[in-house]
This record gives structure tokens, C-alpha cells and sequence, in this order.
């Protein structure tokens, strides 16, 4: 889940103090051809936000928040599958309701202020169960409460029984057997239960934290992760590194090698690709390919490595761009309206011409192929014209004839490319169906109060994979998720019967085979409903400096800094 709230008052500059850090690391010597040391920099194209895991919902935030928070289980960048985090193994019963997870000895949160001595004290099988417990609750600053609540045994009644915040012990359902053992019991048999806990905002924070910061938690992070925060003000939030770190890599080497992380914010993708080329950065995300000429000459040129040397990874994303519909509001509480709109758009001709390569058209379903997940046997909508005259017309609106203008909101900046492909999205309905849809560019903030108040009928949406699974992404239209104070969560209020069923019958069984024919039912569900008006299924391009080694991006687009190391060409 993916979303950006920014603040309407300037953050005020704050440090953690990390100097024992920095005058040990020179002294540090590494097995193996690596280094100690060196700053590692890059820009979001968003403003970071919080660094409270539950309360980091968009993948800007993730980015940084998955450096200092870590999760009992984690996503292998290689493999996508799931291998050990602060959980170094679990096990479920035979009808898989229940899971045990045996918790890392040794993990020590960072030193902080909240604690009685200042000194990080170890991580404990208490500390997961208040976490989840956390999740679970209506505490203010938990944005995905949405998450587990149908999951975990009795995390609905604890919802409703936290009206004040958290309710701590009161789920029974999360037992902590000894200092290192936990079990959590289902609602109902969840094969796949160990993959939401891979989930970045389930990183795991110290009750004392809670207690000692109160609202202004997010703003001081405290947890396990390779880097902690040292500095952070409304320019840029500078990471340290963690020397108390748990991790070892397979040469005996402690992590993580680097000594900063520093992240600052640009202006546009123009702005970044000029700093990387001067060297002021180190890495470039969602490369568009329309600067790379303007700045790194071609594209050829630039794989190459006759500019600056660096190295590009290229892979698709698990993730979809799309425009939702307010499902329930006019004009989009008419299907019709909502199928003439997805027959009158020409995906191909908006990824080829529009975007100038950029995705891959989403021809099939909403679900990009993930893991062994088969997205095409999904069938898709195929631009047709005609077709999509004849619904418009039967929704009572004749070759466009009495259809209102609408805004469609855009959260980016104009001159990107969410703001060139809206441009060539309206250009076409306004082609095929004689629809006037005006651009609205907006924060991410503002988007999402307009889905809130009603005031947006169409926006641009986008879905990353949390974890890699078709349930991360069909969740989204589950019925139960529907909320009136969440743009998070099905926020088209879509609501099918048939849909719900399928979708409670996948996350039970316990059959691949079957759950994945099942999660292809959901999928096409939303596509024959015209939930939404998918668009395409993102890439992930990244471009970094040759002098930093051991970069290595997964299809969900955090990145893991522990192991990477500065290396300075020789030339």
C-alpha cells in the first residue's frame, strides 16, 4: 500500500547522536574484497513523512523506515520467497490456524533516550505480540488496521474494545510462550499467513518508544534495523549506521558496511538525473527514458557506461498503475460507464507512444504475474471503440452528450510521467467517447481527502506488492475493507458478492493449485465489473554509481542497504 501524507508545519531538526559510530568505523576491517565507511545518497521524489512502520503506508516512507525497522519475516530480493527476519524459523499446525515463530536471540533495539539507560535492550517475543496487538488497534496512527483485523482470532473485538488507542493483552489469540517464542491463532486456515509478516509496516517498534514519544513517535524511530535515524529536517533525513547490529554476512563481515545513508528531495526527475550525473547522488529510481537522452545521452549509450560509470538493473515490478472509479457515485456507479471507458482506451498505444516504452500494457487482469501466479488467463479488455460507443450510449449518454466534466486527480508533477500518460489518457476518451476530463495535479494527501469526501470520481492509483502474493493485491477489493475514514482501503467501494466469496475461499485453501484458480476468479471479477480502469504493469529501473557495490533491487521496490559497500574506481 502506498501513500504519502505531508506536513503542513515545518519539521523541526533533531538529532541522534551516533558519534561512537562514526570514530570506530575507520578502525573496521573487512574480510573479502570489501570497505567500511562512505555516505550512500539519493532523492524521494516525495516528502518522507513518518518512519512509524504502522503508519508508513506509501513506499517513500518504506524506503527509509525498512532501514531501522525489521519484520519477523522478510522477502529474499533474489527469489522473492520468504526466508528468516527477526523470526529465525516458524512452524503452523496441520489445518494451518496456528503459527509459532522463534524469535532471533541476540537483536537489540538501538539506543535511545526512551530507555531506562539509554542502552537498546534485546528484542523480545513481547515485543512482537505488542506490535501486532498495535496493528490491530484504533490507535490513531495506525494506518493499517484494516490488515489482520479478519486474520488473527479475536483482532476484531480488540479493535473495537481499543476506542482510546492500543489495548494491550487483549488479544489472546497472540501467545508469548517464553522470551523467544510466540504463537498466533487464525480465524480460519491461512496457508500464506507468513507472507503478510513480511509486510513493512509490521516492523518491530519497543512499547517504550510508544510511551516516551506518544504521537510524535514517527518522527523518533526506534528499532532493530542496520541504521538508525541521526538527523532529520524538512531538507533531508540523514541514517547512521547501527553498530550494535545484529547481521553478519557470509564471510563473518558485521553489518551493514556503509556509515550514512543521506536522503534528500527533488525537484522533478530532470532535477535528480542532473545530481547524479554531478555526482551529488548515487541513485536514480523509476528512471524515466525521455531524460536519460536529455541528460545521460541515449539509452543505448547509457547501458553502455560511456557517461558517468554506473550500472542500470532493469525488472518488472510487482505492481499495476491504474485509475480507480468511485464506484458507487455518479457517472461510475453505472457499469457501463466504467466498460465503455476501459474499451475506449489503447493501452498498447500508451506505453509505445505516450510513455515511450515505459510498463507493460495490462492486457489481462489487475495481478501482474507473481511467483507462479498466471495473470493471462485473465482476460483483459481489448480496445474497441465501437463497443465502447454503444455501453456509453446505453448508460444514457450518446456520444458523450450530457456526460459532466470531471476531474481526474493526478497525484504528481507536471512534466512527469503519471502526468504525460493522464495527458494521453484524456486525449483518447475525449477521441473515443467525446468525454471532457480535466487533469487535477495533486499531493497524494490531497487525492486521497478527495476519495474521502466524495469530491473525486477517477484518480490515479498505483499498487505495489507488500509481499509477494495475488492476495496483496485483490485484498484491495474486498467488500470488509470498505471504510468511510480510510482512501486506503477499497477505496473504490466495490462490493461483489461473488468476489467476496471466491476471495475467502482462496485465502482458506490450502491448495496451490486451487488457490490460485481461485485468486483468477477474483481477478476477473474486478475486470468484468470494471472495478477500476487498469493501465499497466510497472517496471522498475534503477540507475546507481559505479562505486557502490552490492546494490541489488527486488520487484517490490525497497531496497535493502545492509550489505552494500563504496568502493572508488581506479580510475
Amino acid at each position: 500500500m502506498r501513500r504519502i501524507v505531508l506536513f503542513t508545519t515545518v519539521l523541526s531538526l533533531f538529532f541522534i547522536t551516533a558519534c561512537s559510530d562514526k570514530s570506530d568505523i575507520s578502525n573496521l576491517k573487512a574480510k573479502g574484497n570489501v570497505k567500511y565507511g562512505g555516505t550512500f545518497r539519493f532523492m524521494s521524489a516525495e516528502q518522507i513523512t513518518t518512519l512509524l512502520p504502522i503508519s508508513s503506508s506509501s513506499i517513500y516512507n518504506q524506503r527509509v523506515g525498512s532501514q531501522i525497522f525489521e519484520t519477523l519475516l522478510k522477502v529474499d530480493p533474489t527469489t522473492n520467497e520468504i526466508v528468516p527476519g527477526i523470526a529465525e524459523s516458524f512452524s503452523m499446525n496441520q489445518d494451518a490456524t496456528k503459527f509459532t515463530f522463534k524469535i532471533r536471540k541476540g537483536v537489540f533495539f538501538h539506543d535511545d533516550d526512551c530507555f531506562e539507560d539509554g542502552k537498546g535492550r534485546e528484542l523480545t517475543a513481547n515485543d512482537v505480540k505488542n506490535t501486532l496487538e498495535f496493528a490491530c488497534s484504533k490507535a490513531v496512527e495506525n494506518e493499517i488496521y484494516w490488515f489482520l483485523l479478519s486474520k488473527i482470532k479475536g483482532a476484531k473485538q480488540h479493535y473495537d474494545n481499543s476506542t482510546k488507542g492500543v489495548a494491550p493483552n487483549n488479544l489472546k489469540s497472540i501467545k508469548v510462550i517464553d522470551k523467544n517464542t510466540l504463537s498466533i491463532e487464525l480465524e480460519y486456515a491461512f496457508a500464506g499467513f507468513e507472507k503478510l509478516l513480511v509486510h513493512c509496516s509490521l516492523g518491530i517498534f519497543p512499547k517504550e518508544a510508544f510511551e516516551e514519544y506518544g504521537n510524535e513517535i514517527g518522527k523518533h524511530p526506534v528499532g532493530t534495523g542496520a541504521f538508525k535515524l541521526e538527523e532529520w529536517s524538512e531538507d533531508k533525513i540523514i541514517l547512521a549506521r547501527n553498530p550494535n547490529y545484529w547481521r553478519k554476512d557470509n564471510l563473518g563481515n558485521q553489518l551493514p558496511f556503509l556509515a550514512n545513508i543521506e536522503v534528500s528531495y527533488s525537484k522533478d526527475k530532470k532535477s535528480e538525473l542532473i545530481a547524479f550525473r554531478n555526482k551529488s547522488i548515487d541513485l536514480v529510481m523509476d528512471i524515466p527514458v525521455d531524460e536519460i537522452e536529455n541528460i545521460l545521452g541515449d539509452l543505448n549509450t547509457a547501458l553502455a557506461g560511456k557517461t558517468i560509470k554506473h550500472k542500470i538493473d532493469f525488472r518488472e515490478a510487482l505492481g499495476t498503475a491504474y485509475y480507480g472509479f468511485a464506484n458507487t457515485s455518479a457517472p461510475f456507479d453505472k457499469a457501463d460507464v466504467r466498460k465503455a471507458f476501459n474499451l475506449a482506451l489503447d493501452r498498447v498505444n500508451l506505453i509505445e507512444n505516450t510513455l515511450q516504452g515505459e510498463g507493460n500494457p495490462a492486457l489481462s487482469g489487475f495481478v501482474p504475474e507473481v511467483l507462479d501466479y498466471n495473470a493471462t488467463l485473465v482476460k483483459g479488455y481489448t480496445f474497441n471503440v465501437e463497443v465502447a460507443k454503444t455501453l456509453l450510449a446505453n448508460a444514457g449518454y450518446p456520444n458523450g452528450t450530457g456526460f459532466p466534466t470531471i476531474s481526474l486527480f493526478v497525484n504528481a508533477k507536471e512534466g512527469t510521467a503519471p502526468h504525460k500518460a493522464a495527458i494521453g489518457v484524456c486525449k483518447q476518451l475525449k477521441k473515443n467517447l467525446n468525454v471532457n476530463i480535466t487533469i487535477k495535479l495533486c499531493s497524494i494527501e490531497e487525492r486521497e481527502k478527495a476519495i474521502q469526501t466524495g469530491e473525486a470520481k477517477i484518480w490515479r492509483g498505483g499498487w505495489i506488492a507488500d509481499y509477494p502474493d495475488p492476495e496483496n493485491f485483490l485484498n484491495l477489493f474486498f467488500s470488509e475493507n470498505i471504510s468511510k475514514s480510510s482512501a486506503i482501503s477499497n477505496p473504490f467501494k466495490y462490493s461483489n458478492k461473488i468476489f467476496d466469496e471466491n476471495f475467502k475461499n482462496a485465502i482458506r485453501e490450502r491448495d496451490d493449485s486451487k488457490r490460485r484458480n481461485l485468486f483468477v476468479k477474483c481477478d476477473q471479477q474486478i475486470i468484468d465489473d470494471a472495478a477500476i480502469m487498469p493501465l499497466f504493469h510497472q517496471d522498475f529501473m534503477t540507475m546507481v554509481n559505479f562505486r557502490v557495490k552490492n546494490f541489488a533491487t527486488n520487484s517490490t521496490e525497497i531496497i535493502d542497504f545492509s550489505k552494500m559497500f563504496i568502493r572508488e574506481p581506479s580510475n
